[in-house]
């Protein structure tokens, strides 16, 4: 039978917590090492419906990527969502446990696997972090590569939509259809910190989620002195790293064959409709 401290060590060789974020709070929550654990659920975010999905199914172990204490608190009554979230796993037996900045910075986490499915060639000498580790410089935050073949900014949008799970946000993209785009910069998460990093604005294309106005503005303005690059393909947070969930859970039943593992079914975007602008002559 495997224990919660036995998973954990998995999760540690797999996604090292040396490269996680100084201001991240990955590791476990809640939960007792030496609890077995024979079901665990992977989920992007620790929210409602993925809880109640673990306790519906009987899973020991929620595995999200993103924490659920990441801004601190000063209580967990039940009257605070975290509070009741966290009241409710430990009654229901389930521990909680968060990989975040330390899996985005190895090979197989959410940046890799989106290079994957856009087929950039793997490799370190294919692709290179946008901020690199200070101990293993070929692991890092972003990643930079180029597209096998170039296309143009409409086609790589239209890519972009079809592997990605579909949201009421849709792809956003700054920048002329028809310019190509061959080198790719990519951050899963929300990459507007890296806007004005060099690899990547030497970049065709900075794929990412989570563009604020100012940012994104400023952006695209420095862009028109470099023939528009980069453009910009903005996707919802959520299912920027949702990919990945299904690699770690292939990496975690390899490794434990005897604990069931299953990747959540439930989209924790919190946006639910878009609702289109009218031109007045549309009305």
């Amino acid at each position: 039978m495997t224990t919660l401290r036995e998973l954990q060590a998995t999760i540690e060789a797999l996604f090292p917590e040396r490269g996680a974020e100084s201001w991240d709070a990955i590791g476990t929550v809640t939960g007792d090492p030496d609890a077995t654990v024979t079901k665990m659920l992977l989920a992007v975010d620790p929210v409602a419906s993925t809880v109640d999905e673990a306790l519906e199914w009987g899973a020991d172990l929620l595995f999200t990527h993103h924490p659920l204490l990441l801004r601190g608190v000063t209580s967990v009554a039940e009257d605070t969502y975290k509070g009741r979230l966290i009241a409710r796993l430990i009654r229901g037996g389930c521990a909680l446990h968060a990989a975040h900045t330390n899996a985005d910075v190895v090979e197989s986490g959410p940046t890799g696997v989106i290079f994957d499915r856009l087929g950039i060639p793997a490799g370190p000498q294919a692709r290179t972090p946008i901020k690199p580790l200070p101990d293993d410089p070929a692991r890092g935050i972003g990643l930079v590569g180029e597209l096998p073949e170039a296309i143009t900014l409409g086609e790589f949008a239209t890519l972009v939509a079809q592997i990605f799970p579909p949201t009421s946000q849709g792809v956003r993209v700054a920048g002329d259809s028809n310019q190509i785009v061959k080198k790719v910069a990519c951050c899963s998460g929300s990459g507007d910190s890296l806007l004005s990093h060099p690899a990547v604005t030497g970049a065709d294309v900075y794929l990412t989620s989570d563009l604020r106005h100012h940012p994104a503005s400023e952006a695209r303005e420095q862009a028109l002195l470099n023939d528009g690059k980069p453009a910009l393909v903005d996707i919802a947070h959520s299912v920027g790293e949702s990919l990945w969930l299904e690699g770690a859970a292939t990496q975690l039943r390899a490794a434990h064959p005897d604990v069931e593992v299953r990747v959540s079914t439930h989209s924790t975007d919190p946006w639910d409709a878009v609702i289109p602008s009218f031109l007045p002559d549309e009305a």
